[in-house]
């Protein structure tokens, strides 16, 4: 079927008068593009609003971009296989001040945007759709999808971040082009929806949701969306994008534990409820100082990581002490605790040969052992994680062919 559509956007040298750019991914959407099409731009015609439709095309093989270039969009081709790259590409493209994006399999409601574009005329950098405010047609969510894993996700997203959005993962969402551009998203596939609402919450951005629709995929083949892997692949990626929550508290648990416990143990045997706890017990303490100390460290490197790839934003490493670790610091840190081990090695030993080598004796340089070994090893990885923090936080030039070089698209103007 052919369409008689009058594209919303007259072909114009001056792009400064786009508001609003409704932009769409696709990779063979022939079923559904063009009925999606149709609705933004009787949106764009009905409220008057000078806007463009950008589809973000990542390789479609059925005739997609043929349909919505007859249909009035521009289409932008992506080469970058992937749901982030697509709307990242066609986002980069749009000229509209504002963007709104949605799929394009004609399960979210292109015929009203007025709340979006209401909160970001009010300055709001980020405006979120929330399903579960708005209406959730029957048929269009699984229930699993519906009453596990969209709650569930949504409540980490708010307990890891703070963000103050009910509906994390909405698919339909509105910014500003200023907004995305200081966000720098850096992910290719569906992580892309979560990146975007935790940047926008880390950078402390405007954020705000209004209702929105959600009505049954209106294509024949199953959908791209996989809900336990892509449940799994946002979840994982809002746990490795907070340090924080999965290296530096269990951390800082384990090690304040084994400290207390341990201190308690070297001076003397405890028996609690009649168990004795002795060297046995204190050299569970030891790991238990032994791991926590190397989750902090972990922590401390992711974030110094992803601060480097333009995950984090820079101010990010200001957390904490962050900000006022240097390799010097941590090379006195580091010999310091690992002389201290030192000397209660050697104390233990000349101990050791003072006393023999009676059973109540060598429980007694245990004591000391035990101590000296945990000193020693965390002063070595103090002094060598020292390093390889600097390692990473040295200020490289990004190479002009790097990564982001691959995201180079081009406007498809015929097919």
């Amino acid at each position: 079927m052919k369409a008689d559509l009058t594209p919303a956007l007259s072909r114009k040298d001056d792009n400064s008068e786009i508001e609003l750019s409704i932009i769409m991914p696709c990779l063979n959407e022939a079923e559904t593009l063009e009925v999606c099409i149709r609705k933004a731009d009787g949106y764009l015609q009905r409220s008057g609003v000078r806007g463009e439709i950008v589809i973000g095309d990542n390789g479609s093989t059925d005739g997609s971009q043929e349909i919505a270039l007859r249909s009035g969009a521009r289409v932008i081709a992506i080469p970058v296989r992937g749901y982030g790259a697509a709307l990242y590409g066609a986002t980069q493209a749009a000229r509209g001040r504002y963007c709104i994006m949605g799929d394009s399999d004609d399960s979210y409601d292109f015929t009203n945007l007025d709340g979006f574009l209401k909160k970001l005329r009010e300055g709001y950098d980020l405006v979120m759709g929330n399903r579960f405010t708005g209406e959730i047609k029957s048929g269009a969510m699984p229930w699993k999808n519906r009453y596990i894993g969209n709650p569930v996700l949504s409540a980490i997203g708010k307990v890891l971040f703070r963000a103050p959005v009910g509906d994390f993962h909405c698919g339909i969402r509105g910014f500003s082009k200023t907004a995305f551009n200081r966000m720098d998203l850096r992910t290719t596939g569906m992580e892309f929806a979560s990146e975007m609402v935790i940047k926008a919450t880390i950078m402390n951005m405007r954020m705000a949701e209004v209702p929105t629709t959600l009505s049954p995929d209106g294509r024949s083949r199953p959908p791209h969306l996989r809900p336990y892997r892509d449940g799994w692949r946002h979840l994982r990626f809002m746990l490795l994008f907070s340090p924080n929550w999965l290296f530096l508290y269990p951390g800082l648990a384990l090690l304040f534990l084994g400290l207390m416990v341990g201190a308690i143990l070297t001076a003397q045997p405890v028996t609690v409820d009649g168990v004795r706890l002795g060297l046995d017990t204190l050299i569970y303490c030891g790991s238990f100082i032994v791991i926590g100390f190397q989750a902090i460290l972990f922590s401390m490197l992711s974030r110094i990581y992803a601060v480097q790839e333009g995950l984090y934003p820079p101010t990010a490493t200001k957390d904490l002490l962050f900000g006022k670790l240097t390799l010097e610091g941590g090379l006195a840190a580091g010999i310091v605790v690992f002389l201290l081990g030192l000397v209660l090695a050697i104390y233990a030993v000349i101990s050791w040969g003072q006393h023999g080598f009676g059973e109540l004796d060598t429980e007694v340089i245990a004591r000391l052992v035990i101590p000296s070994s945990i000193a020693m090893s965390l002063g070595m990885e103090i002094i060598l994680s020292s390093f390889l923090m600097s390692t990473l936080a040295l200020s490289v030039r990004h190479h002009a062919n790097g990564p982001l070089k691959e995201y180079a698209s081009a406007e498809v103007a015929a097919i």
